[in-house]
Parts: C-alpha cells; sequence; structure tokens
C-alpha cells in the first residue's frame, strides 16, 4: 500500500519531467553545433579565375558559420555574373553550417595568397568563437587583406568578427537586434547604430541580423556593378521592394516572446524537419528555408539525398547533407525543385508529407516560409520567427 501511495505521489512529478524533457528537445536541437564526422570527398576541380572580374570572398570557419550569412551573398554575387566567389576556410575539409548542411569551401586562404587572388570585397558572416582569440587566422588575414579599396561586410553577428579586427573602430555598425546590447559591451570602439539594414563608413559595411544579408550584399553589387545589375539580381529573387530597403525595426526577443516559445516546444507539435539536396539548387533558397524552419524550433531539421554522399548546387559548391534518408523519420519532406523528382523518388516519399515550392510563384522565399508558418502555428508565432531572422 505505501509503495502503492508513494507511485502515486511521484508519478505527477515523473510524467512532468518527460514532458519537460521532451519539450525542451527542439531548445537542445536549435542550440547544437554538429560536427562534421563523415568521410565525403571533394570533387577536386581547379579553381575558375577571371581577371576581368571582380573577386569576392566569404569567410568561413569549418567548426561553425551561419548557413544564410554566407549562401545569400555567395548567390547573389554570383547571380551578377560579373564576380568570382569563394567561399574560403582555413582548412579544406567541410565546413559545419548553421544550421542544416556541410559544404567544402572553394579555397583556403593559404591556396588564396599561393595563387595571388586579390579581395575587392570581403563578407564576414557570424562565425563561432573567432571574435574570443584575436590572434585567429580569419582575424588576422582579414587584417592583411583590407586596404583603401577593398570592402569589408559584416553580415549580422558577424559584426563581432569585424569589431575584433579593429577596422571598425569609430566606424558605424550595426547587427542583430537581439545581440545589439552585447555586441556594444564586447566591443566599445566601433560606433554601434540600429533601425538600418545596412551601414557603410567609406569601404566597411554591416548589416543588421541574418535576413540582412541580401540588404548588405544589393547594396554592394548597386555601387559595383549598377543599377541594370542590381535590378536583375532582385528580379532573379523576387525581392519584395522595388528599391534596397533600407529602413529597419530594430525588434530584439523579450520576455513575452520567450513564454510564447516555450508555450509552442510544450503543446504544439515539434516537427522532425527534412530538407532534400537536389543537383543545381539554388543556395539563397536552400538557405532560406534551413535558416527560416530552424527558428521554429523544430526537434529535428536534417538535409537528405535520395542517393549519392553530395550534390552540386547551382554555382558550383559541394553540398553535404547531416543525414540519410533512411535513417531518418520525418514529419515533412521540403523540396526545392519538384520538377526534378522522378517517379521512383516519389514512391519513395509516399508515407511522408512532402512540401514542394512554387519555382514559377513569384514571391521571395522568406516571405514564401513564413507564410507556412503563420498557417501552421499562428500570427504570433510567425512574428517571433521574424524576429529571430530580423527580418522587421
Amino acid at each position: 500500500m505505501k509503495i502503492k501511495k508513494k507511485f502515486w505521489a511521484i508519478a505527477p512529478v515523473m510524467i512532468l519531467s518527460a514532458i519537460v524533457y521532451t519539450s525542451c528537445q527542439p531548445l537542445r536541437e536549435f542550440e547544437n553545433i554538429p560536427v562534421y564526422k563523415g568521410t565525403v570527398n571533394q570533387n577536386l576541380k581547379a579553381v575558375p579565375y577571371n581577371k576581368s572580374k571582380k573577386t569576392i570572398v566569404i569567410v568561413a570557419n569549418n567548426n561553425g558559420t551561419e548557413i544564410f550569412d554566407l549562401m545569400a551573398p555567395y548567390y547573389l554575387f554570383n547571380a551578377t555574373e560579373k564576380a568570382n566567389v569563394y567561399v574560403v576556410a582555413e582548412t579544406k575539409s567541410p565546413i559545419v553550417l548553421l544550421k542544416g548542411l556541410y559544404i567544402y569551401p572553394n579555397l583556403t586562404f593559404s591556396e588564396m595568397d599561393s595563387l595571388k587572388i586579390v579581395p575587392d570585397v570581403i563578407v564576414i558572416p557570424a562565425i563561432i568563437s573567432v571574435f574570443n582569440d584575436l590572434k585567429s587566422p580569419i582575424i588576422k588575414w582579414i587584417q592583411e587583406k583590407h586596404n583603401t579599396t577593398t570592402k569589408i561586410l559584416s553580415v549580422c553577428v558577424g559584426s563581432l568578427v569585424g569589431s575584433a579586427t579593429g577596422l571598425y573602430d569609430g566606424k558605424l555598425i550595426t547587427t542583430h537586434a537581439s545581440d545589439f546590447e552585447n555586441s556594444k559591451t564586447l566591443f566599445k570602439n566601433p560606433l554601434w547604430i540600429q533601425n538600418v539594414t545596412v551601414t557603410k563608413s567609406d569601404n566597411l559595411y554591416s548589416t543588421a541580423g541574418v535576413s540582412n544579408a541580401v540588404e548588405g550584399s544589393l547594396t554592394i553589387i548597386k555601387e559595383m556593378f549598377g543599377k541594370e545589375t542590381l535590378q536583375k539580381v532582385m528580379e532573379d529573387i523576387h525581392y519584395p521592394y522595388a528599391e534596397i530597403k533600407i529602413e529597419h525595426k530594430s525588434l530584439a526577443i523579450e520576455t513575452g516572446n520567450k513564454f510564447t516559445i516555450a508555450n509552442k516546444l510544450i503543446f504544439r507539435k515539434n516537427r522532425k524537419i527534412g530538407i532534400l539536396l537536389q543537383e543545381g539548387i539554388n543556395e539563397l533558397n536552400l538557405a532560406a528555408v534551413l535558416d527560416t524552419y530552424h527558428r521554429t524550433f523544430p526537434s529535428a531539421l536534417e538535409t537528405v539525398m535520395t542517393n549519392g554522399v553530395s550534390v552540386t548546387s547551382k554555382y558550383g559548391l559541394t553540398i553535404i547533407p547531416t543525414n540519410d534518408l533512411n535513417d531518418t523519420k520525418l514529419d515533412e519532406l521540403h523540396i526545392l525543385l519538384p520538377n526534378t523528382i522522378s517517379k521512383s523518388e516519389l514512391e519513395r516519399f509516399k508515407e511522408i508529407p512532402l512540401i514542394k515550392y512554387n519555382t514559377t510563384e513569384n514571391q521571395y522565399i522568406i516571405n514564401q516560409c513564413l507564410q507556412r508558418i503563420q498557417k501552421q502555428y499562428g500570427q504570433k508565432f510567425e512574428n517571433i520567427t521574424k524576429l529571430l531572422l530580423d527580418y522587421n
């Protein structure tokens, strides 16, 4: 009898603990930084270089780099058809993109130097830990390559690495609204401002959070290549404004927003989401879907393939999935190129709800994702996703 009484006394605590543990899985997934453990070899082709074109270098940390911060500029500058665009890292091993991908760099810093390729633009995405080490090879390389003609663009909390170089001392800089106060505390010498998507001080540029990688890239594209090229790129991505959006609402995540997130984690379905990697996939669209859905706190977010071990993106990146389709049970699978799916592949997916993106729909990819998130979780949670993307 005493055992039964003790059981019923502790049963509610056990149940509550199980609920809390389960509901916290999306939070653990959100904060988890994966480590690449695979053995996929890159197809080591000669890196094309056209000396008549401008050269754009996007620096990356092999151990962790923000996905949209890197992939959006990579796509946009390539779309001009007037630039050599390279992702450059310390080693030739895969770069962990947060969240949901591994990619190979085009070059290493030492290879860039040996080839005597001089960057016209250096893009600094959000990259983990580097700003804490002022002797980091990434910081040192940026400092060495900067001169009066080199443009530097820090994206989102890439502002911390930009600040760590010392180049932004006394210069305007911005960052993600939710990281603004902490960034000001860490680096006091830059002139921190808010409520703009892009800042410019001479050849130093910076953007507000994540989604504003687009505005930062477009600003430099306009200056380097002119309005006609800018318009072509804007039409290509179905940019939702007639001009580059500069006005911005720097709105940080607040306590009330955190309660809404907690409510979703505990009481709503936290999906296991997959994104199918396909040959020729659009880098910007892929990164936008991954980054936007990452901010819905899914219980898992994976990239998968139907066969093979890697794909080549539209502009030549070697992309490696995070998981095998056969080893992953998904609640939904996002397909960005539905017209290229075969009947046999569709047969493999028959047990999985498919989210197919309409490539002929003239709508900005982030807006497509947000509309669906609103239908799934409501307006309030869509607004939180926008805050996390700094898309205001």
